[in-house]
């Protein structure tokens, strides 16, 4: 299933994509797309629907947030090999965890604001997980097992606040809008190798992330597992993954975000997002 959330901000509805490609609405399903809704239990409820019978969703409405009100929004660092050498950094012997605000979450489409003053301000094509079932001290074998599906996540970064300002990177990494996620849930069983999926992003037209899940250092079923050590992972938590080489950060020169860019983030199978920067007041 590709399921998704439509409408106005802060007035989402929970819908699905149909055979066709349209949306169907579940708002008389479910309330909303939320960790009780992609629970076992809830996923097996939503697969019992007959999606034809389901109203059609008309126009081109807004596209939010795949998941809603998530306890937890949680990013690894430096987890692709040539990423961490384009960043000067070695690839760490245990994974980087820091946490992205959920305040950040946005739309898919939804404009992204830099913040006033920021010169740094950077884009990261990523795999997003979304947690299904609670997880706390799990094996890796049983970790899957844990995941409702994935989905696309631009992890943006204002590298100035991440690095030069003498802290945890998540200085950096929570700004309002700083964290689109979407277009869809694509759950789990119609993703057949989370470790095989290719990935791109493009600024203005210009490819600068190609990449492929295959070169994460860490997996997914690993990232799982690991994390259930430190914390409970709770249903409609995100894991957002790790990016590959072509970040701004680590161009020569330098090239960031600025106001007017656009930019274009795609993963084979779970969408498309596309955003225009604008800068904050």
């Amino acid at each position: 299933m590709k399921l998704l959330r439509y409408g106005p901000k802060g007035k989402e509805k929970p819908g699905i994509l149909d055979q066709h490609g349209k949306i169907r609405s579940l708002a008389k399903v479910i309330k909303d797309l939320d960790g009780e809704a992609i629970s076992p239990a809830g996923l097996a409820k939503l697969r019992k629907v007959n999606v034809a019978k389901l109203p059609l969703v008309s126009g081109k409405p807004r596209i939010g947030s795949c998941i809603a009100n998530p306890q937890k929004f949680i990013a690894i660092g430096l987890n692709y090999s040539d990423h961490a050498a384009e960043s000067g950094m070695t690839v760490p012997p245990e994974p980087i965890v820091f946490t992205k605000q959920v305040s950040c979450l946005s739309g898919p489409n939804d404009t992204v604001t830099i913040p006033p003053k920021s010169a740094k301000s950077d884009w990261e094509v990523e795999l997003g997980v979304i947690i299904g079932r609670k997880a706390k001290n799990i094996k890796q074998a049983d970790a899957m097992k844990h995941v409702a599906g994935y989905c696309v996540v631009n992890d943006l970064s204002e590298r100035e606040f991440q690095i030069e300002r003498h802290g945890q990177w998540t200085k950096g990494k929570g700004y309002d809008t700083f964290g689109p996620v979407g277009p869809w849930l694509v759950t789990r069983d119609e993703v057949k190798d989370p470790q095989n999926l290719g990935m791109w992003l493009e600024v203005n037209g210009k490819r600068m992330q190609t990449g492929n899940t295959a070169t994460m250092v860490y997996g997914v079923a690993y990232l799982v597992a690991y994390l259930s050590q430190f914390f409970t992972l709770h249903p409609g938590d995100i894991i957002t993954t790790g990016t590959p080489p072509g970040v701004g950060m680590g161009m020569k020169p330098p090239q960031f975000l600025k106001p007017g860019d656009t930019m274009v983030i795609a993963i084979e199978g779970l969408g498309v997002q596309r955003q225009k920067v604008v800068r904050d007041k």
